[in-house]
């Protein structure tokens, strides 16, 4: 279910043009940090789940790497300087990793 959540967010962000460079607006613009935090654990409490802004970053990184974005890009997209700092937010699934098939069978 929360997994689905993120994954009809990233659709929604994709496919929608925004007249802010802001994920969240607000009426003046983007929102503070805290507002963010407000809104998600509002949001969290609807769906009786825990809700944060590193989990939607999380979320992102490892969907767009399921869908085969390269590490590079998703990368640049999260802003990161050393790749290695970049593996920590990509987590494959165990699902994507029954997928390849063993050289041996």
């Amino acid at each position: 279910m929360q997994g689905r959540f993120f994954l009809d967010l990233l659709r929604y962000y994709s496919a929608t043009e925004f007249s802010t460079p802001y994920v969240f607006e607000g009426r003046y613009g983007g929102y503070s940090r805290k507002s963010i935090q407000l809104i998600l654990k509002k949001a969290g409490k609807a769906i009786n789940k825990r809700v944060t802004p590193h989990m939607l970053r999380h979320s992102f990184a490892t969907h767009l790497l399921e869908q085969g974005t390269s590490i590079r890009i998703i990368q640049r997209l999260l802003g990161h300087a050393n790749i290695s700092t970049t593996l920590i937010y990509t987590k494959v699934s165990n699902n994507e990793i029954s997928k390849i098939k063993s050289p041996l069978d």
